[in-house]
């Protein structure tokens, strides 16, 4: 009974030989193209922020508004971050991508 058990484990394990096809729906060149459109809107907005961030920042510290200031400093951290991540988003879903096909 352990044997047919441990049959059944391999069969549901293996591997059923499907991968990416970049030719099976139409339209794939838009929907990258719309992509890369979203990640330089991303970009720019980080950027946007960034700047409104720092000019917050500065401006709250010179006047002495100490709450401000720190949003301010919360602003250009998640601006920054925001951007890292838009910037290695390809990279990122590289490295999954290749882990999770290792399992």
């Amino acid at each position: 009974m352990v044997a047919s058990g441990l049959a059944r484990w391999s069969l549901a394990a293996a591997d059923p030989g499907i991968s990416p096809n970049e030719d099976g729906l139409p339209g794939l060149p838009v929907v990258r193209s719309i992509v890369g459109a979203l990640l330089t809107w991303g970009l720019v907005a980080c950027v946007a922020g960034l700047v409104v961030s720092v000019i917050v920042w500065a401006l709250a510290h010179q006047q002495g508004n100490y709450q401000y200031a720190s949003g301010g400093k919360s602003g250009v951290v998640v601006s920054a971050g925001g951007a890292l991540l838009i910037g290695a988003a390809n990279a990122i879903v590289g490295f999954f991508a290749g882990l999770g096909s290792g399992v």
